[in-house]
C-alpha cells in the first residue's frame, strides 16, 4: 500500500538570483568566484532579514563567511550550493558528498559539518603517513559538499520515487566533470560519498560517469538504489556499502513496483549479498552518524578515498 504523505509547505524567502560567473571555470578565476558567491550570500542573508526569515538568515550569512569557498550558489526557495574544502585545483583525490532528503539551506550547517568531518580525518591520515610514505607525499585531498540539486522532503511521495534522482544525475555529471577540469597536475580521481536518498543520485548518474574519473561510489545509509545489483549501475568504479546497526533504514521495505506509471520504492539493499556491493563496517551509528568524527564508517569511508582499499575493514 503506498500512503500519499504531504510535506509542510515551506515559505517563499526572498533572495537574489546566482552571482554572475563565467561559462566555464578555470582555476585562475577561482579566487573570484568564491568572492562573488560570499557576496552573494550576505545579499540573500539581508533579504532573509529583512522578511523576519531569521533562521535562513544565519544560514546565509554562515556561507558568507571569509573562510568559506563557495563554488556555486542559489539561494531561492530551498537552496542549492556546492562547498569546496581545501585546494582544489591541486587536489589528487577529491571526495564529493552527495546528500539525502531533507537537506537545504536551512539545514546545510549539519551537511558541513560532514564534509568537514572527513576533510579533518583525511587531512590526518595524509599527514600522518606522508613522511614513511613517497607516494602519500604527492597527494592532495579536496572535499566537495555537493547539494546541487533539489532534494526531496523526508515526508512525501516524492521519496518514495527516482523523480529527484533523475533530474539530478546529469548536475551531478556535469559537476563531477567541472571539478576534474579544475586541477592543476592533470584530472583527479573521485569518489563519490552518497547517503540515504543521494544513494540513488549516485546510482543513476553512475553510467554516464564512465570516463570522468570516479573511481568509488559508498552508498551508505542507503533505502536502495533503483538497480538489483551493484553490476547493474554500469559503471567501472568501485561499489561499496554500509548501513550502521542503529540506522532506521533498515526497516524500509526493499520493494520496487509501478503504480499507474510511477515507479515506487527503490529494490535491493545495497548491503545485502544479493546485490553484490563491498560492504564494509559502519559500527553502531545511526542514519546520520556515518561521518562522526572517531566512527569507524567515517576511517573506512576515508581509506576509499584515499584509494587504501585493502585497509577498509570488512562487515
Amino acid at each position: 500500500m503506498v500512503l500519499p504523505l504531504s510535506a509542510a509547505v515551506r515559505p517563499r524567502i526572498p533572495a537574489p538570483p546566482p552571482a554572475a560567473l563565467p561559462a566555464r571555470l578555470t582555476p585562475a578565476a577561482l579566487a573570484s568566484v568564491y568572492e562573488a558567491n560570499r557576496e552573494n550570500a550576505e545579499r540573500a542573508a539581508r533579504m532573509a532579514a529583512a522578511d523576519g526569515a531569521l533562521s535562513r538568515a544565519a544560514a546565509d550569512r554562515a556561507l558568507a563567511s571569509p573562510s568559506r569557498h563557495l563554488l556555486h550558489l542559489d539561494a531561492r526557495g530551498t537552496g542549492q550550493v556546492t562547498e569546496v574544502l581545501g585546494d582544489l585545483p591541486y587536489a589528487t583525490r577529491i571526495a564529493v558528498l552527495v546528500p539525502g532528503s531533507d537537506t537545504t539551506l536551512d539545514t546545510y550547517a549539519r551537511f558541513h559539518t560532514a564534509a568537514e568531518s572527513l576533510y579533518r580525518r583525511l587531512t590526518r591520515e595524509t599527514h600522518d603517513r606522508e613522511a614513511h610514505d613517497r607516494e602519500r607525499r604527492r597527494t592532495r585531498i579536496a572535499v566537495v559538499a555537493w547539494l546541487g540539486y533539489r532534494t526531496p522532503a523526508t515526508v512525501s511521495t516524492t521519496v518514495l520515487t527516482p523523480g529527484r534522482a533523475a533530474e539530478a544525475a546529469p548536475l551531478l555529471r556535469e559537476s563531477v566533470r567541472e571539478l576534474r577540469a579544475l586541477t592543476v597536475p592533470g584530472p583527479a580521481s573521485v569518489a563519490l560519498l552518497c547517503h540515504s536518498y543521494g544513494t540513488v543520485v549516485c546510482a543513476r548518474a553512475a553510467p554516464a560517469l564512465t570516463g570522468l574519473g570516479v573511481t568509488d561510489i559508498a552508498l551508505v545509509g542507503s533505502p536502495g538504489t533503483g538497480a538489483g545489483s551493484a553490476a547493474a549501475l554500469h559503471t567501472p568504479a568501485r561499489i561499496w556499502a554500509a548501513r550502521g546497526a542503529d540506522d532506521w533504514i533498515a526497516d524500509v521495505p526493499h520493494v520496487h513496483a509501478d503504480f499507474f506509471g510511477t515507479t515506487v520504492g527503490f529494490g535491493t539493499d545495497p548491503v545485502s549479498p544479493s546485490f553484490g556491493a563491498r560492504v564494509f563496517a559502519a559500527g553502531p551509528g545511526g542514519h546520520s552518524d556515518y561521518f562522526t568524527p572517531g566512527s569507524a564508517s567515517l576511517a573506512n569511508l576515508a581509506r576509499i578515498v584515499l584509494g587504501e582499499t585493502t585497509e577498509v575493514t570488512r562487515a
